[in-house]
């Protein structure tokens, strides 16, 4: 019987270290390898050309990297890339690279399918049928790194986990892909470009601020009135808006970082002055700001967007109760890569 081997990335680097001691060969052999398998981002251990082939060997008979591939890339007219990222079981996620004039940022995914069941995303449609590794995550920044030096000339700036999933419901395979694309044994970026958006999970919201975390945080809203959020977002019955405030009041006391509320207004759902009433009463909770994202349609039309004039009203409410406002128009669409359409319709 085929023993089944494990992937070498789940292993620490003082692990590896062990490793090759128990091996008989010298512990510093484990830092070489871990500097291919997380700087380097190696595919294989043929890739490791300073180790001898006899190692390469041995690890090959002990090991396997689980290495993504990126099985279709698709690019929008308007310069964003999608892509569809097969796993080493056989499952699909999607990623995407969105390029402005200053920056590129990486939208990366955290599991396949979703936790939640937000009833205007696509995403939530598939239910979660995993939770990615940190590897896979890591895999995913790995390659818009690559797309975007090859495309756009210059190194990714920026990340944001707003891709498939609930980051929050794999946390600690979120924590840990962070901690290696921040670390200069990995990628170095800064925690600071690095932004975290989930749906609202108040136990671990709060469990982030305890643990100190230093990128940013947006919160996925869309109404502040619960019977209205309850009817989009129907987990919002067993985290309700008093439990959310709660939380993100405790992030802003621990952490001192102002939350982005990420917020689509549709027609006839939550486009009433009564509406931008209750959101500036919750912006008022803790130091904010509102991000107000163009909504991109998944098919059925039940919701749409809502029109000029109600987008208007919230941005000057907002102005007027001295709230950062911006409106956000949605990047590939054309390719199903914008905010809620991720859900491998390939």
């Amino acid at each position: 019987m085929e023993i089944k081997k494990k992937d070498i990335r789940a292993l620490t680097k003082e692990q590896l270290r062990t490793f090759f001691e128990t091996q008989g060969d010298k512990a510093f052999r484990g830092n070489q390898v871990y500097e291919w398998l997380w700087g380097k981002a190696a595919h294989s251990f043929e890739d490791m050309t300073n180790v001898s082939k006899e190692t390469r060997q041995m690890l090959e008979a002990h090991f396997v990297i689980n290495h993504i591939k990126v099985d279709q890339m698709q690019r929008s007219s308007d310069g964003t890339v999608k892509n569809a990222v097969r796993l080493h079981d056989g499952l699909v996620v999607e990623s995407v690279l969105i390029p402005t004039k200053s920056r590129t940022t990486a939208c990366v995914s955290s599991q396949v399918g979703c936790s939640l069941d937000c009833r205007f995303c696509a995403t939530s449609r598939l239910k979660r049928m995993r939770n990615l590794n940190p590897d896979e995550i890591y895999d995913q920044v790995v390659a818009i790194d690559n797309e975007s030096r090859l495309y756009f000339d210059r190194p990714l700036s920026n990340i944001v986990f707003m891709g498939m999933g609930e980051p929050l419901m794999n946390y600690n395979n979120m924590i840990k892909a962070i901690d290696k694309i921040t670390s200069p044994e990995g990628l170095g970026m800064s925690p600071k470009r690095i932004t975290v958006s989930t749906s609202g999970v108040p136990k671990m919201i709060k469990k982030m601020a305890d643990d100190e975390v230093k990128f940013k945080l947006a919160v996925s809203l869309h109404s502040a009135i619960d019977e209205i959020r309850t009817s989009i977002m129907p987990f919002n019955a067993t985290f309700p808006l008093d439990d959310l405030r709660e939380s993100l009041e405790y992030w802003y006391a621990k952490t001192k970082n102002r939350i982005t509320y990420e917020y689509i207004v549709w027609d006839g759902i939550n486009d009433k002055k009564s509406d931008v009433e209750a959101l500036i009463k919750f912006c008022k909770f803790a130091p904010s700001k509102v991000n107000l994202i163009e909504y991109n349609p998944i098919d059925d039309g039940e919701f749409q967007q809502a029109n000029t004039e109600a987008l208007d009203m919230y941005v000057s409410m907002l102005e007027a109760n001295h709230i950062t406002v911006t409106v956000r128009r949605s990047r590939g669409k054309d390719i199903d890569a914008a905010c809620g359409q991720l859900a491998n319709k390939g």
